[in-house]
């Protein structure tokens, strides 16, 4: 699988190292699935989601340049498998699903095969404001904007990792925080993402 994601232009050793160890099998629920685990696609996980390709997974790590003991918050924790990755490059990890059936899984099984993170259960536009600042943000969803609590949330002089765009594909962001009110954008390539939910109170 790190050999999958190199030859695809990932060089950070890092993160290769991290989607070798990490068993993603056992982030797949379809048991009939684990032949094809090890393969660069997506796959179901219920609730209309999907587990990201590996490639996705391993970009979107790289581009944070995640430091140890970073405080990263993660919008989108699905199968848990993004999660397990960021956990294995040295980041402290906040995450939230929006799909009560899918935290509820995630939050029994990541720490059933040793990894452990902070999950929580709510609306990933309103990020986690009670533990702000983080380090980096990655969202895990296609975001029809950037959602305004996210970059308030954000250190100066950190990163946030969002596609962006409610079509079929959005464009990969990487945004800087410059200081408290500017934000450098680099457009980065589009990806393909199942839809981040929209906020609680606008369904």
């Amino acid at each position: 699988m790190a050999e999958i994601v190199a030859n695809k232009g990932i060089t950070n050793s890092a993160v290769l190292g991290a989607i070798e160890k990490v068993p993603r099998h056992l982030f797949i629920p379809d048991t009939a699935l684990h032949q094809y685990a090890y393969e660069d696609k997506p796959f179901p996980i219920g609730s209309g989601q999907t587990i990201s390709q590996p490639y996705t997974v391993a970009f979107q790590t790289e581009l944070l340049n995640i430091k140890k003991r970073e405080k990263v918050l993660e919008i989108g924790t699905g199968s848990g498998y993004q999660t397990a990755v960021l956990l294995e490059v040295g980041a402290k990890v906040f995450s939230i699903e929006r799909q009560k059936t899918l935290f509820d899984r995630t939050k029994a099984f990541l720490p059933s095969i040793g990894y452990n993170a902070k999950l929580f259960y709510g609306d990933g536009y309103a990020g986690l404001p009670a533990f702000a600042p983080f380090d980096k943000i990655i969202v895990t969803a296609g975001a029809p904007y950037i959602p305004d609590d996210l970059l308030a949330q954000l250190k100066v002089g950190g990163i946030m990792i969002i596609p962006v765009d409610d079509g079929d594909n959005q464009m990969m962001k990487k945004i800087v925080k410059t200081d408290a009110n500017s934000f450098e954008v680099e457009d980065l390539g589009l990806f393909r993402f199942v839809p981040l939910l929209k906020e609680k109170g606008n369904d």
